[in-house]
């Protein structure tokens, strides 16, 4: 019986790839000496690590010689952080980085990524505690890319919930045939930033900074009447750029989280501006680099 001919196999290639560790949920705590002090600070931060190299070999005929497994990323995250983690992430990124160029004899680079949840301490009797704490809202982000000897280091702030109640407006706007929406020159102005930065240096207090551009944009957020978000957006830059020299760039995402007049007058209720329903989706949104000229 003649056998069907077989179905010529395509030629394909593999293309970049990476492979890693990721959502590692690392949490520190560091204890004052001597070691029966009870005033703690923490971190808390999930981590992914992803390697680049030469893997070809382990995709197309399944060799795996010389590559690290995940799950000693994933230790050795939890065990470098022992006595490496003791400033900022984007630091620890970097010590990562190097451990695995060295130790992987076919990675030749490696990007960390950070979600760091900031806490504050617990305000008890008026007083802070020394070993309780509170979530806090805004998250610090951080992406760090490198060989081993040089790297490229990107910070954020991700969902920092800001409102304010007036002192914003939306007006002289394009008008044409679908356009329902009414001037207003007195609206709620509300968003959750989404912002990331990179560094005009090699190297910095990573930390400060973040607290700085968190301050200013809060800051610049208050201190004017807004016509748009997108003013809103340029002016927050100008301002960052200004007291940080580090950064050479920003970038912002701002959702615009509308919050609408609810007619009560329809039930013979009257409504002075204090009531609203605050609309989910669909949103605008507004994103954009602020870049030193």
């Amino acid at each position: 019986m003649t056998q069907p001919a077989a179905t010529p196999t395509v030629k394909v290639k593999m293309g970049a790839n990476t492979y890693g560790k990721a959502d590692v949920r690392l949490f520190k705590v560091f204890r004052d000496q001597p070691p029966y002090e009870q005033r703690h600070d923490i971190k808390d931060v999930w981590v992914r690590v992803a390697m680049e190299g030469d893997f070809d070999a382990a995709h197309v005929s399944g060799d795996n010689t010389d590559l690290l497994a995940t799950d000693t990323v994933r230790n050795t995250i939890y065990g470098l952080a022992v006595d490496g983690l003791t400033g900022s992430v984007e630091d620890f990124g970097k010590l990562l980085i190097r451990h695995f160029v060295q130790q992987g004899p076919k990675v030749r680079r490696a990007a960390a990524s950070f979600t760091e949840h900031q806490w504050g301490r617990m305000v008890a009797s008026g007083q802070e505690h020394d070993h309780a704490f509170v979530r806090q809202m805004p998250k610090h982000t951080a992406v760090v890319e490198g060989d081993g000897e040089t790297f490229t280091v990107t910070s954020g702030i991700d969902e920092l919930y800001i409102l304010k109640t007036t002192q914003s407006g939306w007006e002289g706007y394009l008008k044409e045939q679908f356009t329902t929406l009414p001037e207003t020159n007195d609206r709620i102005l509300a968003t959750v930033v989404n912002a990331n930065w990179e560094y005009a240096v090699e190297s910095c207090d990573y930390d400060a900074v973040w607290q700085r551009v968190y301050q200013q944009l809060l800051d610049t957020f208050t201190d004017h009447y807004s016509p748009s978000m997108q003013n809103t957006l340029y002016r927050m830059g100008e301002a960052i750029l200004t007291v940080c020299p580090e950064i050479s760039r920003i970038h912002f995402s701002f959702p615009n989280r509308h919050h609408i007049r609810y007619n009560t007058e329809r039930f013979d209720i009257p409504n002075p501006n204090s009531v609203f329903h605050a609309d989910a989706e669909p949103y605008g949104l507004i994103e954009g680099w602020v870049e030193r000229a």
